[in-house]
């Protein structure tokens, strides 16, 4: 199944009780898995990040609002060349991106330079990759914090 997003009021979730399960976000199919979850505010882009070192970043007025456990629509078109998804993130053009590998290698990236494009689309490299090597872990870095 390709990897999808869904995207719902936070006002649709009702508060429970410490004790409790809690409400159902999205509806899963029995290999699918949550990969991230972010509020969106209307200034950032949903950038998706592939286990193969490709990425894209989406307008979040591109993502439809649905009803809450509803099964969401299709983010990026993943195959076996690009991966599966390892991280979503909301970023604007002022974050930095850290990409970090289980070889070790870890790279930083303006957002600015990666381009923003379709929402069924399959993305651009973002990450050289040596043999068998695979993107772990995606993090924002904003810069005015380190300044």
């Amino acid at each position: 199944m390709s990897p999808r997003d869904i995207r719902f009021k936070e006002t649709d979730i009702r508060e429970v009780g410490r004790l409790a399960q809690g409400v159902r976000g999205i509806r899963l199919s029995p290999d699918d898995w949550v990969v991230g979850v972010e509020v969106l505010s209307r200034e950032g882009t949903l950038l998706t990040v592939t286990e193969n070192g490709f990425g894209k970043r989406t307008r979040t007025e591109d993502y439809r609002e649905q009803g809450r456990a509803g099964k969401g629509i299709i983010t990026i078109k993943t195959t076996e060349k690009k991966g599966q998804v390892v991280g979503v993130l909301q970023v604007t053009d002022e974050d930095d991106l850290m990409i970090i590998t289980d070889g070790g290698k870890i790279i930083r990236l303006r957002v600015k330079d990666i381009s923003v494009i379709g929402r069924n689309t399959q993305g651009v490299r973002l990450i050289n990759l040596e043999d068998h090597e695979k993107v772990v872990s995606v993090a924002r870095s904003d810069k005015k914090e380190e300044e």
